[in-house]
This record gives structure tokens, sequence and C-alpha cells, in this order.
């Protein structure tokens, strides 16, 4: 599933390559998503201008005029595809490649732009959704309106954090995992953020040191804003020839690695993997307390 790094870059390369064009039609293959795409809705942006892109927790945010604002979550596979006037076609984000007989046949919801480009929602799974808010209350939205603080924004503090832990009895994988507490976080980066703050995943909050608090913090942003920025670094040609690029995942250090030594230098410890909430976890017995 793509975390808080892949749709900020997804969000940059949109902003790079469709703000400020205009939507000329919408063509619907299949909107049987995780909820039903409303045609009378999604129509309704026809004839207006992508003014605006943003990002909260893991939805994307296209703001039109006419206070329209389409609210897009990516699920488990969901990808946005650029073509040009070229009709050179782009990715949008460095978790999946361009392969255009596979990708055809899952492209769900088609926007034609100005320009004679256009913007793709391809979903294999059909677990993302496309939903349309009003700019004036788009806050109190079910989805956006419990949202904790976004993790690389200075309200994520130690105060904050030291304040809601406080009289709850949870383990330190499950509130980071929890979109109340803070917003964007998954379970790929959970897992590295532990390792680097020396955390085990089934540590208790009430546990925790200010130290290792403080260490949680510095590594969620941390390591959050080196896989936004090893993304980032070629949002301006994603394209089928340059997938290699920007693959953060090529550096994790624990997650997905049952049974391998562990990275740090002088332990010789092999990653564990073990299942919290129905979730895997990984971690070293050794590095992590």
């Amino acid at each position: 599933m793509p975390e808080l790094p892949e749709v900020e870059v997804v969000k940059r390369s949109l902003i790079n390559k469709t703000q400020n064009l205009i939507i000329k039609s919408v063509k619907i293959n299949d909107g049987r998503l995780r909820y039903k795409v409303v045609k009378s809705q999604i129509k309704s942006i026809i004839g207006l201008k992508i003014k605006k892109i943003s990002r909260r927790s893991k939805f994307l945010l296209f703001f039109f005029n006419k206070d329209i604002v389409m609210l897009v979550h990516l699920g488990m596979t969901g990808k946005f595809f650029f073509i040009n006037k070229k009709n050179t076609k782009y990715k949008t984000s460095f978790y999946y490649d361009v392969n255009e007989e596979k990708d055809k046949k899952h492209d769900r919801v088609i926007f034609s732009l100005s320009g004679g480009q256009k913007l793709i929602y391809n979903d294999v799974r059909k677990f993302g959704f496309i939903k349309f808010l009003n700019k004036v209350n788009f806050d109190d939205n079910l989805h956006l309106k419990n949202l904790g603080p976004e993790p690389l924004n200075k309200k994520f503090n130690f105060t904050y954090f030291k304040q809601y832990i406080s009289r709850r009895n949870r383990v330190i994988k499950n509130i980071l995992m929890d979109q109340k507490f803070v917003s964007g976080l998954g379970n790929i980066y959970v897992n590295e953020i532990l390792f680097f703050s020396g955390v085990r995943p089934s540590k208790k909050i009430q546990k925790l040191a200010d130290r290792e608090i403080k260490r949680i913090i510095k590594f969620t942003k941390s390591i959050l804003s080196r896989a936004i920025a090893s993304g980032g670094s070629s949002i301006k040609d994603f394209s089928s020839s340059n997938g290699k690029k920007g693959l953060f995942q090529q550096y994790f250090n624990v997650y997905g690695k049952k049974g391998e030594k562990c990275s740090k230098k002088n332990c010789q410890n092999n990653i564990i993997k073990i299942v919290i909430a129905n979730r895997a976890s990984f971690y070293c017995a050794k590095c992590q307390k």
C-alpha cells in the first residue's frame, strides 16, 4: 500500500504535470471502486481547472474552481498515469512501473485534460476511491476530520507525543499506525522507524523512556524525508525507462528481512518477524529493546 512518502511524491508529480490544466472530459471504464464513482459528481468537474493539489495523510486533494474538491485514496494498488501531448506515458511515483499491456485493463477512470493530455486512475484491486466534497466544509469529512497531525509537521513533537500516550495502554507499533495519533504512517515505514529508534514494536508505550520518544520522533521525520527525497528527485521524468530511480525500498533495513543479518555494525543477530494486530513486524532483538 502506498504510504505517506509515495503519496507525497504522487502529489508533487501531479502538481508538476497537471496543475492549472482543465478537465475536458471524463471516461469511466469501471467505477466500482471501494465506493462506487458517482457519475453525476465526476461529470461536474468537466470544464473546471485544477487550481491546487495537496496531500493530507494518504489522501490526495484536487481543488477545482466552484469550491469542488476531489478526494482520492489510492488504497492498495491505486496509481496515476499521465499522458502528455506527445502521447508519452509517465508514472507519478516510484513504487510501480509502467507496463502498457498489463496496465490498460485496470485503467478505471480517464480524465482528458487541456492540451490533448490525459490523467488515468489505475487500480488493480479497486480498494482506492474517488469522492467529491465541498471546499467550504471538507475538513469535516468522515475521512479527514479525525486525522492526527502530519508527522513532518511541527505539531508532531515530544509534548504532543507524551500527552497523547498518557493513560493509554497500547504497544508502540499500534500507536504509530493509528491515524488518529499521527497521520500517514503505514506498516513499512513504522518498522523502519522503530529499528533506527532502537525500540521493539511490541514495547508498551508506558515503558517508553523520554529519550526513546525523542528518537522515534527524530527518525520518523528523517526517514520519511529521505524516502520523499529519493523518489522526488526524478518526478519530472518518471517513465518506463527510469523505473529503478527513487526506489527507497532498496534501502530497507528490517522490513521484509526475516532471517537476514541485522544491518548494524557489530551485530550478528538475524531479523525476527512477529505479528502484531494482524500486521507483520520485523525487528532485531539485540538492537531494539
